[in-house]
């Protein structure tokens, strides 16, 4: 519970933040052309408001609602997801949205995405400036990779130390090595100390090779325990800090990558079981390991997460990792790049949402909450923060009527053809982009739940 309530409290604090930054980018534009703006709210109101507040003598009323799936900026003589139709049935007044030139339009429907996309820019920055870039070289992994049959059919081998691509060399293990290597037509590699390159199609399903068990490529870990939890199962057969695994149900395994695998075999057998036997079964596991001098084996009955509670060797402990630093005025256009670059990597990965594991692997709330980690981290919380900022900036620019990027649309068409979008089609077109909206939703946080529940 504790765990769910850290992740959670992160989640609130980064969408909290995001939120009302969004919001603020178009109160500010708006404010800046004279445009009343009548709510500004952190969440949805409807119905009724958690907070609201109105000062004296201002046109805003300010408040928290109670629906946290975004929030808004309610600005007079414009059709927004308030549905409020009544007030263009009025006359313009001078200060609404309607009455101000498209340029002036514009700015104040752009300025939310504007104002994401700069914080992210900065948040990476600071990050850059504050712990600088720490990594540990690919190319330093000395003891090399584990490859999944797909690699090794391309001519991979266990052990092999990648190095790079055509495209240039890894920096570290990441999503980009993933993407350079499914993008490849050539991967070098250092094999038994010599150098040589494997040749690839070209034209890899980088979604594929991460969700695939295991994955494309791994660190290889070694099969030493780095520490074990009082009271867990592998305390309680024995296991100590300094033992290796050597085998599991009468199978060697020479590395912890090969034991994970072992034991994935045990959670298929266990989402497939019909009776409590057929659990049992898929539960109860023969582990060998040793010490120095000594083997050992323990046949035991894991629990349904099929954790015996041991850590391995950690990477940090097995490879010395590099800081690039940076001094304030250098951070800000190294930011800038690594942000401009998440950007281009994240709408390059797009493609894959147009396919069947790509819409499987949509999440919503509890997805990304997850990607938060469970002990409180501000490096972590940070980094996370500049990509959901990023990411929430180029959802929003989407054409998509509903969203800021809809109104963005429309704008542009009428600053090129000069005609206004009738007020009747924009209404239409607004209840059909908040439709889109609420159906991707749905799909995400639905995906969440049968994810929960062990279908997907």
């Amino acid at each position: 519970m504790e765990v769910f309530l850290i992740k959670l409290a992160q989640l609130i604090l980064a969408l909290s933040i995001l939120i009302l930054l969004h919001e603020g980018g178009h109160f500010f534009f708006a404010k800046l052309f004279g445009v009343r703006v009548e709510k500004f709210y952190m969440f949805f109101d409807w119905k009724f408001s958690l907070f609201k507040y109105k000062p004296k003598n201002s046109d805003t009323e300010y408040g928290l609602g109670w629906i946290p799936l975004g929030g808004y900026c309610k600005i007079s003589g414009m059709i927004d997801e308030s549905f409020d139709t009544e007030q263009m049935k009025r006359p313009a007044q001078p200060w609404e949205f309607r009455t101000k030139p498209a340029w002036q339009r514009l700015l104040i429907m752009i300025g939310g995405v504007l104002v994401n996309f700069l914080l992210a820019l900065f948040i990476y920055s600071m990050i850059l400036f504050h712990w600088g870039d720490t990594y540990v070289p690919v190319k330093d992994m000395t003891l090399g990779m584990k490859f999944n049959q797909e690699a090794k059919s391309y001519g991979f081998k266990d052990g092999d130390i990648l190095v790079g691509t055509d495209k240039g060399a890894f920096k570290n293990f990441s999503a980009d090595m993933y993407r350079d290597i499914s993008e490849a037509l050539r991967v070098d590699i250092i094999r038994n100390g010599k150098e040589m390159s494997i040749q690839m199609p070209g034209e890899l399903n980088m979604l594929n090779m991460l969700k695939a068990q295991p994955t494309f490529v791994q660190p290889l870990i070694p099969n030493q325990v780095d520490s074990v939890m009082p009271g867990s199962t592998a305390d309680k057969m024995g296991l100590k800090k300094g033992h290796r695994i050597t085998g599991i149900d009468g199978k060697a395994v020479a590395s912890f990558n090969e034991f994970t695998d072992q034991l994935a075999r045990h959670s298929d057998m266990l989402i497939t079981a019909k009776t409590a036997a057929d659990s049992l079964k898929a539960r109860t596991v023969t582990v060998s390991f040793a010490s120095d001098s000594k083997q050992y084996t323990a046949k035991v009955v894991l629990n349904s997460t099929l954790k015996l509670g041991f850590v391995p060797v950690q990477l940090s402990s097995l490879y010395k990792p590099v800081t690039q630093e940076y001094g304030f005025f250098e951070s800000f256009p190294a930011g800038v790049k690594y942000g401009c670059h998440v950007l281009g990597t994240y709408i390059d990965d797009l493609k894959y949402v147009f396919t069947a594991e790509g819409a499987k692997s949509l999440g919503g709330f509890g997805t990304i909450g997850n990607l938060f980690p469970a002990d409180w981290d501000w490096y972590v919380f940070w980094r996370m923060t500049a990509f959901l900022s990023i990411i929430l900036a180029f959802m929003n620019i989407l054409p998509i009527p509903a969203l800021d990027g809809g109104h963005v649309l429309f704008l542009l068409y009428e600053m090129i053809t000069r005609r206004k979008p009738s007020e009747e089609f924009m209404i239409r077109a607004e209840y059909v982009g908040f439709g889109i909206v609420l159906l991707l939703l749905v799909v995400a946080n639905l995906n969440d739940i049968l994810r929960s529940l062990g279908i997907m």
